[in-house]
């Protein structure tokens, strides 16, 4: 019984998933969209690495340190972005209530966001990075395995901020919907994306390094400069990250039994 509860449930997320890749095919502007964005700003950043390659000796010793930082910056902004653009689509449509006049629960919709989200970022971050090398003559998968490992922590926790963010929406309606864009940047200044944390004030240090994309970029940099992967970093990170997953999605199914509760589900996109 156990078993053929879960193949159910494994039925509804793909069933759900592949409902997101027929709207992303049958919409060329959403497409687009992804490839956008990432390809702008690894174009932008490019071209100031190579300004900078001959005008500073930070960059010289790693001519790829920026454009590493601005590729990976992407995956957990598409990341967070992505969910949480699933989730308003359905909010715009207002299409919660039939979603769930069917057996759907609300764990396997947010799974088949995660899985849709990781695709996305696949879709909008691989085409920037291959551009990058025969324009700049740069690869950041010269970074080798701990590439993955970066790829993945930052995939975490930035489904974790969306969960938490589509939490807020269902709990403070449409209104929030803005943090979808602005909630992950709040984090930028604090996660060292450009510069190492030692730069930061003393008291922000300890700020940032609560935070798994902290770990990520000193430890991009680490690999960069000294060609050394910082296993204990990462093992910190992934901690982290699992703290920042579950509460993301603990708060994302107590607000949505709280808005079912509230019979808010069918007018919520009002």
């Amino acid at each position: 019984m156990i078993a053929a509860e879960a193949r159910a449930a494994g039925g509804r997320v793909l069933a759900m998933l592949l409902r997101y890749l027929y709207l992303l095919r049958s919409s060329w502007p959403r497409a687009l969209e992804l490839l956008y964005w990432p390809t702008l700003n690894m174009l932008i950043w490019g071209f100031m690495s190579q300004f900078l390659y001959h005008n500073s000796s930070y960059v010289f010793r790693a001519f790829g340190v920026l454009l590493a930082a601005v590729l990976l910056w992407d995956v957990l902004f598409r990341g967070q972005l992505g969910l949480s653009i699933l989730f308003l689509e359905e909010m715009w449509s207002r299409n919660l209530g039939n979603l769930f006049a069917t057996p759907l629960r609300p764990y396997e919709w947010a799974l088949a966001m995660v899985a849709m989200s990781f695709l996305r970022v696949l879709i909008g971050v691989a085409p920037a990075a291959l551009l990058a090398i025969p324009l700049y003559h740069y690869s950041i998968f010269a970074l080798g395995l701990p590439l993955v490992a970066f790829f993945g922590l930052l995939l975490a926790m930035g489904w974790g901020l969306g969960l938490a963010v589509c939490a807020l929406i269902l709990r403070k309606g449409m209104g929030a919907e803005s943090l979808a864009w602005l909630g992950v940047f709040v984090l930028a200044p604090v996660s060292a994306v450009y510069y190492p944390v030692s730069i930061l004030p003393l008291w922000l240090q300890h700020v940032a390094w609560a935070l798994p994309s902290t770990y990520v970029f000193e430890g991009m940099r680490a690999v960069l400069f000294a060609h050394h992967f910082k296993a204990g970093a990462f093992l910190t990170a992934a901690a982290l990250d699992l703290v920042f997953f579950f509460a993301g999605a603990a708060l994302f199914l107590l607000a949505f039994r709280d808005a079912r509760r509230r019979g808010a589900l069918v007018q919520i996109g009002e």
